[in-house]
């Protein structure tokens, strides 16, 4: 019986295969015949995105640059657009392409959507301190849902950026510092937007960006260039990548830095012999916004028709609103200097990608009203950002267990003026929600009715909240409040004070040089702690703050990142103690900024740290290590690890196992890390590296044996030119609670028979 069930299954599968197969050799005989059809013009009209620049549901707009693109798109001579949203308005943008124009091609639409849609979730780096996969696809699920109910059938995400540095105010919209972590995270993120069915009417097309070292730009300045060696690029900045790919995500984007002294825009290396080549990505690449016409900026391009041949022959499939390939790619193909090939090869990947999202079969599949209506802010969705933005929260400091607070007979004093909004918490890119929507912290809090709470709002952090394009101008000088709120701290049990930065104060073009608490706040923090010993710090900030004084002096901290639309309830059931935090740091966060680039893996040099007199790497003036390492957070319980134990410790895969024990009085989850070293190879690797992590859950009391497998996947490195290897040797290993302080082990790997390099060690 079970060898027929297998046969069956293997039968079934063969059948599967050769239908799917079926299906993209139609699909491919679909798109070249329509290639053969189309113009050169209505080729290049394909590769160009345009920004949603007028009404549609209205007349025909009378001026005269946004007449002729309304004109560009009934001629074909728009691909896709960006910024539009709502199905009134994205139903009457697809009629102008699909019922005017003389092929009728439909349009892609695309829209930011990277932490929610409607529903607004927890920034991406909050989401990767969960460490949970599960958690995290949902919400990209959720975010696919209700976008493609708004019309939508693209975002602009997953950022798979690794960064190093706290400055950069996009880390905010990334998974921190680590390759591995970040791998897993993107390939959760691109099948929760992407599902197993792009034609489906809850997906929509995912985009890995930004393509690539845009995480590296020197002094955490945005925009800026990016210096990196190959090693780094190969074994820290592509991986992400790759697993993007690996996932089926179908489209990227480049990034606005240079790399090599070449702009990614227009790097045929990047674009061509590694996406395209090496990794044979099958989808289209965007531009990111006018990336194309900046290479004029960077000195790479004399003017905008070098930029659209440049851009184009390096393999930017679709220029993202410089409306210079409309411009030139036509002279440039005349002329030459630019092969009608490759146009055909651009126009061919967004085509196949349409026809995957089921837009040739039915151009206004997204554009149901009642699924707009039903969809938006379900049920079901709000209970999902709940849990996401609570598995979120990272607790950093616990003294004498001042958390979780009783829930009732306590005077509890509630200072600072992100307390109270209801804004702030929903974080950078939150284009489609309702300014407002957040749940307040001091709204969560007073759900729990048994204590007596009091609020000071203290002095305002902004002069006022700026808008997406606008900057943000720290109070520096307006000390209203202040006086009111130290006072309000006098005869309380608790203070709570919710201090940080303000959600417009992290992201794009959001660069900060001192990454301290903003404004009048770390004054107001300490004259507090000088009336009241009593306080739990609550932060709520897009990156690593330097808050090397609080971790001194505060006996308790909470870090709680931009939590989205139930940022209040999520923190308040952690500090009553109603959930139990299990959040760990995706980001190392430096003592200083003086500190910054900090990592955990970083490589040992000739002269490590603790070596002989002076004549080491370190500072004169403070530690060299962070104030809380990669991967570290508290819970209300505690865990103790024994027994790590090696097996098969010369063949691949290695087994590891380590017992965890919930040693306190409470449940609670634990995110297991696991970290290995090569020793000795022949391109030196960093002295510790993250293998491999599982979420458990533990009664109190319980024990769990936890295993992992190392495999080729996990042992080997890039070398320089890019290869895989696999070396033989001798392998340190390290599992625990984060990234500094675990059971330790060691294995040595032999190698025979496996494919590895020819270099011993």
């Amino acid at each position: 019986m079970r060898y027929l069930f297998s046969k069956l299954l293997r039968l079934g599968l063969f059948f599967l295969f050769s239908i799917l197969a079926t299906m993209a050799f139609c699909q491919e005989k679909k798109i070249k015949k329509l290639l053969k059809k189309m113009t050169l013009e209505e080729k290049i009209g394909q590769m160009n995105q345009n920004n949603g620049f007028f009404d549609a549901t209205g007349p025909k707009p009378t001026e005269d640059w946004k007449a002729r693109r309304y004109e560009s798109i009934q001629k074909g001579g728009v691909g896709s657009m960006l910024n539009v949203r709502g199905v009134e308005k994205i139903r009457a943008m697809q009629k102008l392409a699909v019922e005017n124009s003389r092929l009728g091609i439909p349009m892609i639409f695309g829209l930011d959507v990277i932490h929610g849609h409607k529903t607004i979730m927890p920034i991406p780096l909050a989401e990767s301190a969960s460490w949970d996969l599960k958690a995290i696809k949902k919400s990209a699920e959720v975010a696919a849902a209700e976008a493609a109910a708004e019309g939508l059938n693209w975002t602009f995400a997953p950022m798979v950026d690794i960064s190093r540095d706290a400055r950069w105010g996009r880390v905010m919209e990334g998974a921190g510092e680590d390759t591995y972590l970040a791998s897993r995270i993107a390939e959760a993120r691109v099948r929760g937007f992407q599902g197993t069915d792009l034609k489906s009417e809850k997906t929509i097309a995912a985009c890995a960006k930004h393509f690539a070292a845009y995480g590296f730009i020197e002094s955490g300045k945005d925009y800026n260039t990016a210096d990196v060696g190959t090693s780094t690029l190969y074994n820290i900045i592509l991986p992400p990548f790759k697993a993007a790919k690996d996932a089926g995500v179908r489209t990227f984007m480049n990034s606005f830095n240079e790399l090599n002294g070449v702009p990614a825009t227009g790097n045929k290396w990047l674009q061509r012999d590694i996406l395209k080549g090496e990794w044979n990505f099958d989808g289209f690449m965007v531009s990111d916004w006018a990336s194309i016409k900046e290479m004029m900026s960077h000195g790479y391009a004399t003017d905008g028709k070098h930029c659209a041949e440049l851009a184009a022959n390096a393999g930017s499939d679709m220029d993202m609103e410089s409306d210079l390939y409309i411009q030139f790619l036509k002279a440039l193909v005349e002329e030459g200097k630019v092969k009608e090939s490759d146009i055909d090869d651009a126009v061919h990947r967004i085509l196949r990608v349409k026809m995957e999202l089921g837009l040739f079969d039915d151009p206004y599949k997204y554009c149901d009203e009642e699924r707009e209506k039903n969809t938006l802010g379900h049920p079901d969705h709000v209970k999902a950002a709940l849990d996401m933005a609570k598995k979120s929260i990272v607790l950093l400091k616990n003294k004498n267990n001042l958390l979780p607070i009783p829930k009732s007979g306590k005077k509890i004093t509630v200072i600072g003026d992100l307390a109270d909004d209801k804004t702030s918490p929903l974080g950078n890119w939150r284009l489609a929600a309702e300014e407002e929507s957040a749940v307040s912290f001091l709204e969560g809090l007073k759900e729990y009715s048994g204590n007596e709470i009091t609020y000071s709002a203290g002095p305002k952090v902004l002069m006022k909240s700026p808008g997406f394009a606008e900057s943000s101008e720290v109070n520096m000088t307006d000390r209203t409040g202040f006086d009111e709120a130290v006072k309000a701290a006098k005869g309380a049990d608790i203070v709570l004070m919710v201090l940080g930065e303000h959600g417009m104060q992290s992201g794009e073009g959001r660069s900060r040089s001192e990454i301290g608490l903003p404004g009048l706040q770390q004054e107001l923090l300490e004259a507090v702690f000088e009336i009241n010993k009593s306080v739990v710090l609550v932060l709520t900030n897009g990156r690593p703050l330097t808050i090397t004084w609080a971790n001194d002096s505060i006996p308790a901290i909470l870090e709680t990142w931009h939590l989205g639309n139930q940022n209040g309830n999520a923190i308040a059931q952690v500090l009553y103690g109603d959930y139990n935090p299990s959040g760990k740091l995706p980001m190392s966060f430096p003592r200083s900024v003086g500190q910054i680039p900090i990592y955990y893996n970083y490589k040992n040099t000739g002269r490590p740290p603790g070596g002989w007199g002076v004549f080491n790497s370190h500072y004169n003036d403070q530690s060299t290590e962070p104030l809380y390492p990669f991967g570290y957070g508290l819970s209300y319980t505690t865990f103790d690890y024994s027994e790590l134990k090696v097996e098969k410790q010369t063949q691949i895969p290695v087994s590891i196992s380590v017992n965890v024990k919930n040693t306190g009085k409470v449940a609670g989850e634990e995110v297991v890390q696991l970290y290995i070293r090569d020793l000795v190879a022949s391109v030196t690797r960093p002295i510790k590296e993250l293998k491999g992590f599982k979420k458990i859950n533990l009664q109190p009391g319980e024990s769990k044996i936890v295993e992992f497998s190392l495999t080729e996947k996990e042992l080997g490195f890039f070398d320089n030119q890019g290869k895989y290897i696999i070396e033989p040797g001798d392998f340190a290993v390290m599992i625990g609670g984060n990234s500094k302080k675990g059971q330790q082990g060691r294995f040595k790997l032999q190698l025979e028979g496996a494919n590895h390099s020819d270099s011993e060690k």
